[in-house]
Order: structure tokens, then C-alpha cells, then sequence
């Protein structure tokens, strides 16, 4: 193995000083878990450890929990708090599934990333048990894809479903780091677009893949239950150092999401949703290239001229974005989501995919 970067080396110093520091004043851990995902043949459990002074108090973040339950007296706090938190660096963790037991141990960020194979579990939701020494006992949710589902939607989150300005640094932040959790505005119709593809398609994935932290998937949660969306995995990532440089790159996080879904679940097409603010167009251009049988459309949320002079400071055209891409497949460009799911039923209409009748999944 290559030697880790000198930042990364530095980061993993200060944290287990601090983490032994908490140790020493009587800290424990708790286990956050995350929504996981899986096929036939595995299932994906994800989720964090933190150092905590009450280590036996429950912190489960099961995306499936009820409206109270995820209201709770700190849903409102800044975003800021949640990335003021110390990892607890390798420690042992088991998730039984039945009565069969998976020991893992946590990553150098306190991240628990586990992939099961041969787990028995049907398609549809599951719990999980999640157990480590020093925290509570837990439950991760886990949704299990069935071999014969051939639809699915892998969502982008900044500007495509919650408009947040990104990349500009100094708004990001105080989109971040300041405003209160009630204040985030979502995308209009996004949720009712996810909504009514997953009703025509019973059983189908959503998938959530962004380049913001780990750290805001709680309170990520906790708006996109306000704002209606689906359930599903969010696939984040660490801030900060890694083993080859002072930060991680969001494209390639995105690029090897994208990937890997492709390869654990091969049967199915994805419609893959994002927006022109960031590199999502040249992305999914790039990704339908390479395994064209894996997507079955593009939809490209356009940022308004404002959006796009917060991002960017200059508008940016997306006119052109079709000719980049090598092969046949349906592209749409919307402002929102009610005319994004207009324009795409129209277009996957050609590609014999039945959807249900906005009229009719209202009265139902």
C-alpha cells in the first residue's frame, strides 16, 4: 500500500488524540446508522461511529422513521453542529441479520461500510441489528432490490432536489453551516415527479448520490421527510484529507457510485436526475457512454439565471449538452419538477415504460 498523505496522516494523529481524550473523561460511542441498499445477491449496510457522552443513548437515523420521530426538539439547529463530531476510529462492529452475525470495524472517518453477501433477505425493506461494544444497540434499514426490477432513479441533491447555490464556497457554507434546517427551500415538483415514477414502478430503487458530507444525512433526512421525498439510500462522502491528497474529489465519488450500482444491480436502467449547476450533465453523458444499457434517461433540472450567477457568476449554457452524449437515449432540461415529469413520460413513451396518470395517482 502507498504511504497515506502527510494530511491525512496529521488528521488521523489529532483525532485519536481527541477521541483518547474524550476515552479518558469517560465517553463512549454511538452507532449512526444510514439507509442501506442491496440486491439478491448483497446488501450494502452503512453507517457511522462516534465518540458520544451518552453511549448507551439510541441514535439510530432510519430514513423510514415517523414525522415525530425525526422532529425532534434539535431538528431545527444549525447545520453546523452536526459537523462538530469525533469519529471513533476502529471500532468493532457487528450487524446480524437473523441469526447470523457480520463483524466489520469502523474506517479511519468512523465510517461502517459493509457489503453482505448471501444475507436471505426478500425483496423490500428490512432492519438490521447493529451492535458495537461500547454504544447501544441499533437497527439500519436496508432496501433490497428484486432480480426482475428493471427501473430506478439515482438523484443528485444540491440544486436538484434542494436549492442550495451550490459549489460557490462562501454561500455553500453559510447554505451549510447557518441557516436552520426549516429555512432550506426544495426544488418544486421534484418530490412529486420521484413519487409518482416509483408508484408506477413497485418496488423500483431511488438513490441519492451527492458530494456533500456524511455528517448532514440527519438533517438531510429530516427535510426531505417534510418535502415528501421517496425514501432511499444517500450516497455521501468524507470531507477533508485522504490517502492521496488534502481533499476528495466529487466527481469521482459520483463516478464510482454510479459504477457500482451498475455493477449490483445489472438488470436494472436508471434515470438519472441532477442539474446543470455542477458537472452532473457531463457526468451522466459520460456514464451513459460507457454503459449505455444502464440508463434509460437523463433529466437535467435548469437553474434559473440567478441560481446560476450564485454558482458560477456567469450563466452557463446547457443547449448543447445532447451532442455530447454518444448514444440514443431520452434527455430532458426542466426548471422544475412538474415540467421534468411532463417532458419524461413523454420521452420514455417511446421506449414502451407505462406511467401512471398524474390526474389519477392525485385522487388515489
Amino acid at each position: 500500500m502507498p504511504r497515506p498523505h502527510a494530511a491525512a496522516i496529521i488528521e488521523d494523529a489529532w483525532y485519536r488524540q481527541v477521541a483518547g481524550a474524550m476515552r479518558r473523561r469517560g465517553w463512549g460511542t454511538r452507532v449512526l446508522t444510514y439507509t442501506g441498499y442491496g440486491s439478491a445477491e448483497r446488501v450494502r449496510v452503512l453507517g457511522r461511529v462516534l465518540m458520544t457522552r451518552r453511549p448507551y443513548a439510541p441514535a439510530a437515523a432510519d430514513a423510514r422513521a415517523t414525522w415525530l420521530e425525526l422532529r425532534t426538539a434539535d431538528s431545527e439547529r444549525r447545520g453546523w453542529r452536526s459537523f462538530f463530531t469525533t469519529p471513533a476510529v476502529g471500532e468493532p462492529v457487528t450487524v446480524r441479520i437473523g441469526d447470523r452475525e457480520y463483524r466489520t470495524r469502523s474506517d479511519r472517518s468512523g465510517l461502517l461500510d459493509l457489503t453482505i453477501t448471501d444475507h436471505g433477505l426478500a425483496p423490500g425493506w428490512h432492519d438490521v441489528e447493529i451492535a458495537s461494544p461500547r454504544a447501544a444497540d441499533t437497527t439500519a434499514a436496508v432496501f433490497v432490490v428484486g432480480p426482475d426490477q428493471t427501473f430506478g432513479i439515482v438523484s443528485d441533491i444540491d440544486d436538484t432536489i434542494i436549492t442550495t447555490t451550490m459549489p460557490r464556497p462562501m454561500i455553500a457554507a453559510y447554505n451549510t453551516f447557518f441557516r436552520h434546517e426549516g429555512t432550506r427551500r426544495a426544488v418544486p415538483g421534484m418530490a412529486t415527479m420521484y413519487r409518482e415514477l416509483l408508484a408506477a414502478h413497485p418496488g423500483a430503487p431511488i438513490v441519492y448520490v451527492s458530494t456533500g458530507a456524511w455528517n448532514a444525512v440527519p438533517s438531510l433526512t429530516r427535510f426531505m421527510r417534510r418535502a415528501g421525498y421517496p425514501l432511499g439510500p444517500l450516497l455521501m462522502t468524507e470531507w477533508g484529507p485522504t490517502n492521496t491528497g488534502w481533499f476528495r474529489s466529487g466527481q469521482d465519488h459520483k463516478r464510482a457510485c454510479l459504477h457500482r450500482l451498475a455493477r449490483e444491480m445489472p438488470q436494472v436502467r436508471w434515470v438519472l436526475v441532477g442539474d446543470d449547476g455542477q458537472h452532473d450533465p457531463s457526468l451522466y453523458g459520460e456514464f451513459a457512454e460507457q454503459r449505455p444499457d444502464r440508463v434509460r434517461a437523463i433529466c437535467i433540472r435548469v437553474l434559473t439565471a440567478t441560481e446560476q450567477l450564485l454558482s458560477h457568476f456567469t450563466p452557463i449554457a446547457t443547449d448543447d449538452f445532447e451532442q455530447h452524449v454518444g448514444v440514443q437515449l431520452p434527455v430532458v432540461h426542466a426548471a422544475d419538477g412538474y415540467t421534468m415529469l411532463e417532458q419524461l413520460r413523454g420521452a420514455l413513451a417511446a421506449d414502451d415504460v407505462s406511467l401512471s396518470d398524474p390526474a389519477g395517482a392525485s385522487s388515489a
